[in-house]
């Protein structure tokens, strides 16, 4: 299975998880987050990074402004975490890949909550539900998911941590884990807010690699 590790930071962190086998690196473009990657990195710096896929990750930002961010920084796919709609979505969808973060609440309808979005993105995003725009560190009820019709590629974000490997494995068995595209990782695997736990991370990403969907 692949992992997305979002939140970075660090040139050096971004090359360290590319070699122990993350397939996404995620920069955070939203300045009231504590993972701002313009705190730390510069376009150029983010630009010259090739080892791995690289998603910026925006909270209803301005169209021009996503556009030169993806553009100067050569970013492969862009992560609308905010409360963007599907025609923006469509909009943004049109220059490339793009994924819908939906912040799942207890009870939800994620049916409901997916359906206007369904044929303007390409991947979903299954978040926790916080009183901000990021993450909570804490899950969701994952079977929640259970309930829906998920049928777009998705990454699982929310809380994972690094000793959730039964868990994940357990998830992968159930009939929503079809589509399931990435496991999303970010403050369970830090020393302190965009400074990644590198030998943590490469161990959890050895560990879930071999997982696959096997329903």
């Amino acid at each position: 299975m692949r992992v997305k590790v979002c939140g970075m930071t660090s040139v050096e962190e971004v090359e360290a998880i590319a070699t122990a086998g993350a397939s996404f690196a995620g920069f955070i473009f939203y300045s009231k987050s504590p993972r701002y990657a313009f705190r730390q990195l510069s376009m150029k710096e983010i630009k010259r990074i090739q080892s791995i896929n690289k998603v910026g990750v925006f909270v209803n930002a301005d169209f021009q402004d996503i556009m030169h961010i993806v553009d100067e920084c050569r970013l492969q796919m862009v992560q609308l975490h905010g409360d963007e709609s599907p025609k923006f979505c469509e909009r943004i969808a049109d220059y490339i890949s793009v994924i819908k973060a939906i912040r799942v609440q207890p009870d939800d309808n994620v049916d409901w909550r997916i359906s206007p979005y369904q044929e303007v993105c390409d991947h979903f995003l299954f978040d926790t539900a916080g009183a901000g725009y990021g993450g909570t560190g804490k899950k969701f009820d994952w079977s929640t998911l259970n309930r829906a019709e998920v049928n777009k590629p998705y990454f699982l974000s929310g809380g994972i941590q690094p000793n959730d490997i039964d868990l994940l494995t357990n998830y992968m068995q159930q009939p929503v884990a079809k589509n399931l595209f990435s496991f999303d990782i970010n403050s369970g695997f830090e020393l302190a807010p965009g400074v990644k736990n590198i030998p943590v991370v490469s161990s959890f990403i050895q560990q879930v690699q071999p997982i696959t969907y096997s329903k």
